[in-house]
């Protein structure tokens, strides 16, 4: 599990003997959602001291970030975040498709020759992500691996697909290919034992090659569930940050309603573009700021539309606020690839989402984000 100092056991660490080792502002950068001071206009949040416990996973660095104004055994709570962290690494080996041993790797592997019992909160998961699929036309798809793999490859080979290569990927992407059975069974029935239920969970894959992916939700899921460690010991104020664009929130910040988030701007990576005040909320943000590679003067941005198989590059960056983590890092890539017409139906349906949209800018170098229902007193812009 990583810590600020690397000389620093974990039992040290669980002990408090490192606690000023690990104290940190709320500025510390975190990709395309920074967490850190806001800017002077309205009097935008200040971030204080923090206490991080980090560890990397899922390719990418998670933490969970408490108020430095722990009780006066602070033992307990950086044991619970350790708990949240280590829940986060057995996801990852349950739902990682690049481990041949994980069960969506394994069910990958055999769905399409019979059914494969899967896990409950896997099977939940799972049928979410059927639900936000046909919710955003097809614009969140969670069976788009043989898409990503082929712009992998011809990145490594410095060239672009043919339209014979994306036809043969196109043919196995698509939820409509996977089915969903979940039965209620009746076991046990005798006179000393009464009847018991049990559920039955399987998923089939109607053709060879369709797999699952859940690179687009899966680190939020894993932020949900270390939140529910969290939450499930009483603990009211933390954030947790799972890679460079997701991050879940719950309670304040140093006298704050809330935490401040930073935005990055699209143009200028290096640059806060605005900073959000998130409360008992998650948030994620999609952009290819980071991702991308060129090929004959041109650039191409690593979210792929899999309606077509072909990047898309109608926007720079969309952040997403949501209950959940899972369904803010799933919308914030449909609503890039569905742009703004989508996320005004999408958030239109569902008074719980709101969205910051920020297009390519038409004239000059000006950025005018689009902000669907996201509340103005939680939204402080950087005027520099």
């Amino acid at each position: 599990m990583g810590m600020g100092d690397s000389s620093a056991t974990r039992r040290d660490f669980l002990a408090g003997r490192v606690l000023r080792d690990e104290i940190v502002a709320v500025g510390e950068a975190a990709g395309d959602a920074i967490l850190g001071e806001a800017d002077k206009p309205r009097r935008e949040p200040t971030s204080g001291a923090t206490v991080r416990l980090a560890t990397s996973a899922m390719a990418t660095d998670f933490a969970v970030i408490l108020n430095e104004a722990l009780p006066d055994d602070p033992r307990q709570p950086l044991r619970w975040a350790s708990e949240a962290l280590d829940l986060v690494h057995l996801l990852e080996d349950q739902m990682s498709v690049y481990r041949p041993h994980t069960e969506l790797s394994q069910l990958n592997r055999v769905a399409a020759s019979r059914p494969v019992t899967v896990e409950e909160r896997l099977f939940e998961l799972l049928c979410r992500a059927r639900e936000i699929w046909r919710e955003t036309d097809g614009c969140f798809e969670p069976t788009s691996g043989p898409l990503i793999a082929l712009w992998r490859q011809c990145r490594k080979e410095v060239r672009l697909p043919t339209e014979l290569e994306l036809a043969e990927r196109l043919v196995l992407v698509g939820m409509q290919h996977v089915d969903f059975r979940s039965l209620t069974l009746r076991v046990g029935s005798n006179e000393r034992s009464p009847d018991s239920e049990s559920q039955a969970t399987d998923v089939t894959f109607d053709r060879a090659g369709v797999e699952l992916n859940l690179g687009s939700i899966g680190k939020g899921y894993a932020l949900d569930r270390a939140a529910e460690v969290l939450l499930e010991h009483e603990l009211t104020e933390w954030l947790i940050q799972g890679g460079h664009s997701s991050v879940i929130a719950r309670g304040g910040h140093n006298g704050l309603a809330g935490w401040p988030v930073g935005l990055r701007n699209p143009l200028l990576p290096q640059r806060r573009l605005g900073t959000i005040l998130l409360r008992d909320q998650a948030l994620a943000t999609s952009g290819t700021a980071v991702q991308h590679f060129r090929f004959e003067g041109k650039r191409y941005g690593h979210i792929i539309d899999p309606r077509t198989g072909w990047p898309t590059d109608d926007m720079l960056s969309v952040t997403v606020l949501a209950p959940t983590a899972a369904e803010a890092d799933a919308l914030s890539t449909a609503f890039f690839v569905g742009g703004v017409e989508l996320a005004k139906r999408y958030c239109s349906n569902h008074r719980s989402v709101s969205a910051l949209l920020i297009p390519p800018p038409t004239g000059g170098q000006r950025l005018e984000p689009i902000n669907i229902g996201v509340p103005n007193d939680i939204l402080f812009w950087n005027d520099e």
